[in-house]
Parts: C-alpha cells; sequence; structure tokens
C-alpha cells in the first residue's frame, strides 16, 4: 500500500538524486572542458629519464617531441575522468539509498501526529466523544488542525448531550399528560351513554393536559435554542422588552385578580436578543402571576445601577425556601410547596441560561410566606469600561408589604 509517508520518501530521495546528478554532470563536464585544453606546441624538448631513485631527470644534450607529452596527458585525462564517473555513480547511488532512509524517518516524525489524529478518530464513536486529540508540540499546522477537531469533537459533545437531555426529558414528562387523555378518553368511550357534564368534565381535562404538552414541548424547545450559541447581538431596550411583557399579561392577572403594577424607567440598554430578553422576562412573569394570591399585586420594574442593567419581577405568592434557592434554577425542580402543577419546571433553567448567554445572572429573593423577588442583571451598554465586575448583591427592587388575603379571598 502507497502511504503518504513512502510517496514522501520517495519524493525526498527522488529530488536529492535528481539535484545531485545535476551537480555531477556539471562538474565533470567543466573538469572535461578544462582538461582538454589547446594542445601543446609541436616543439623539440630535453629529453627525460628516469634515475636510480625513481625521480625524472633531462638528460643533457638530448631532446624529444611534445606530441609525445600530449599522449600521456590524454591517458592520464582519460583514465580521470573514468575515474570520477565511476566514483560519481557510486556516489550518487549510496546518496539515493541514503536520502530513502532519511526520507522515510523524516516523513514517519512529520506524520506522527497525523497518525494520533487518525487514531483519537477511529475509537470516537457516535455514543462517546469524550476523547480529545489534546495534540503537544509547536502550534504549526498539525496543532491548528488538532485544536480545531478538538474544538468540534466539543461541540458535538454538547450537541448531542443537548439531544439526548431533551429526548429523556420530553420522553418522562410527556407521558404524565399522556397518561391523563389516554385514561379521560378511554373513560368516556367506555360508557354507553356519556352524561354531557362528564363530557365536557373530559374535554376539558384533555385540553389543560394538551396545553401542558404544548408548553412543556415548547420550553424544551426554547432551552434547546439557548443552549446553542444563536443569538442576535444588538442594542435592546430592556423597558421595553419588560412592557411588551406586561402588556401580553395584563388580561391574564385581571382574571386572577392580580394587580400588575410597572415600574419601568427608561434608559437601561442591553447587548444581546430580544427574543430571548422577552423569554426570560415572559417566564418570570408567567410564574408570578400564576402563584400570586388573588388580591394581591405582582410588580414588573427594571432600572440601571454601578453599571449593570436589571429588570425585577415581584410578586406576594407563597415565596421560595432559603435552601432551594439554588435549586428552583435546575431543570425539572419540583418544591415542596405543590405549586409546580400547570407547568414544565423548564421556565427558571430557561431564565439562567438567557441571563448567562448574555454575560448576566439571575437573582432571587425569597422567604417562605413573605412573596419572591427575582432579578436579572445584564452589563449596562452604556456602562464605562471600569463598571463593577460583578451586579450589586442586593435587590434593587425593595420587597412589598406582606400580602393579607380578604375573607373568601383566592376560592
Amino acid at each position: 500500500m502507497q502511504t503518504i509517508r513512502f510517496r514522501l520518501a520517495v519524493t525526498y530521495s527522488a529530488v536529492l538524486f535528481g539535484v545531485a546528478a545535476l551537480v555531477v554532470t556539471a562538474v565533470y563536464l567543466v573538469l572535461s572542458a578544462t582538461l582538454h585544453a589547446e594542445p601543446l606546441n609541436p616543439v623539440e624538448v630535453s629529453h627525460v629519464w628516469r634515475n636510480s631513485e625513481g625521480l625524472w631527470e633531462i638528460k643533457e644534450d638530448s631532446t624529444f617531441r611534445a606530441a609525445d607529452f600530449e599522449g600521456v596527458e590524454n591517458a592520464v585525462n582519460h583514465k580521470t575522468l573514468g575515474m570520477l564517473r565511476t566514483l560519481s555513480l557510486q556516489a550518487i547511488a549510496v546518496l539515493f539509498v541514503a536520502g530513502l532512509v532519511t526520507g522515510w524517518w523524516l516523513s514517519g516524525r512529520a506524520l506522527r501526529p497525523v497518525r494520533r489524529i487518525t487514531e483519537t478518530a477511529r475509537e470516537i464513536s457516535a455514543t462517546d466523544l469524550s476523547r480529545r486529540i489534546a495534540l503537544a508540540g509547536p502550534q504549526d499546522e498539525l496543532r491548528m488542525l488538532a485544536d480545531t477537531l478538538d474544538s468540534m469533537l466539543d461541540r458535538l459533545d454538547e450537541a448531542f448531550s443537548t439531544q439526548r437531555r431533551i429526548v429523556g426529558d420530553a420522553s418522562h414528562e410527556l407521558l404524565n399528560p399522556l397518561a391523563v387523555i389516554r385514561a379521560n378518553v378511554e373513560a368516556v368511550l367506555a360508557l354507553d351513554h356519556v352524561d354531557p357534564r362528564e363530557r365536557a368534565r373530559a374535554s376539558t381535562v384533555v385540553v389543560r393536559a394538551t396545553g401542558r404538552m404544548t408548553r412543556l414541548i415548547e420550553d424544551l424547545l426554547a432551552s434547546a435554542r439557548r443552549a446553542s450559541p444563536a443569538f442576535v447581538d444588538q442594542d435592546v431596550d430592556l423597558a421595553s422588552v419588560a412592557e411588551e411583557v406586561c402588556d401580553e399579561y395584563a388580561q391574564a392577572a385581571k382574571d386572577r385578580g392580580l394587580r400588575l403594577e410597572r415600574r419601568l424607567a427608561p434608559g437601561p440598554v442591553v447587548a444581546g436578543d430580544p427574543r430571548a430578553l422577552a423569554r426570560a422576562v415572559d417566564n418570570l412573569l408567567s410564574n408570578a402571576v400564576r402563584l400570586a394570591p388573588a388580591g394581591s399585586a405582582v410588580t414588573v420594574a427594571c432600572g440601571t445601577r454601578r453599571g449593570w442593567c436589571w429588570a425585577a419581577v415581584r410578586d406576594q405568592g407563597p415565596g421560595i425556601a432559603r435552601e432551594d434557592h439554588e435549586r428552583i434554577f435546575t431543570r425539572f425542580f419540583s418544591g415542596s410547596g405543590g405549586t409546580t402543577a400547570g407547568h414544565s419546571g423548564l421556565g427558571l433553567a430557561i431564565v439562567r441560561q438567557i441571563a448567562e448567554a448574555h454575560d448576566g445572572t439571575v437573582a432571587v429573593h425569597s422567604r417562605p410566606g413573605t412573596g419572591s423577588t427575582f432579578v436579572l442583571w445584564f452589563p449596562d451598554r452604556a456602562a464605562p469600561a471600569d463598571r463593577a465586575p460583578r451586579p450589586p448583591a442586593g435587590a434593587p427592587l425593595p420587597p412589598g408589604p406582606a400580602f393579607r388575603p380578604a375573607f373568601g379571598a383566592g376560592a
């Protein structure tokens, strides 16, 4: 099998062989032209002989022709060029073999990171994306390739984890409303003569269960979208967003006998996605309208403080125990007060995801029996660079008065 390593080694050796052959040929041609210079003039010179010590001496009064010297010179030149050809061919052959071995070794070292990337890719399966290449060494092209693949694996792992979590959450949470729908439909179908009131009751239960399923699916989709970096980055007027959400819930609050108070100071500008920010305020206000007792007040406010924009929703509902302040932001958290009926349990988890995606946070200030205040904090777009690194710890909206329901209220 002709691997890249083999082809690189042959290429290295062939290039080295070609360069060496060109150099040797050029040297041979130049030397050959130099040795075959202009011939000697045919003049008479003193004759020479070899003495007893093996040295050449000129015999006095003796002469011979220059042509004799030319014959000797030509023989020596021919022999020298022949030896040069032989040695050159031997050197080129040795150089070719050495280049092949050296090229094989160098290509092996150069392709070692590629082999590591290939081995890691083979070990990765669709159900296990935890392996990473983690290539060390200089910051060259192969290191950049490995880092890019690691980043891609991180995104794939996160996407698959989100997919598995959504499928698991959906299959778990949809079982209850589906069971309710099936039980009521089977109960109605089992009767020969269905009482209209029973049919109306079953229809109401089915509609309520399907509404719960719809809200659950919407929350799951919102949670999946928030888990992916697909936000639109633009200047958002937080007061306008809160005002629009309040308009949507004005009728629902009125139907439940609630007073919806607005304290929306103009000016807070946040960099982010207006739909996501509206979703966060919507989830908070939805919980407040759902949990607040009839006759109480729900307050929505926003403003700026120490370089941070904030939006708060305050209710006079049952409140939240201190040990649950952190757990309420986990997915499908069910409190001990029996207040989870009718919602998916994803709302506050989505609120936290949205806040953190906008470099902000969400805080809760609540005690049992005193209502709750949820505060969204975001960096102020217009604030200077030296703003406080963290939002203020206290609630910007003071707690409201304790709610004492009138006799018969909330029935």
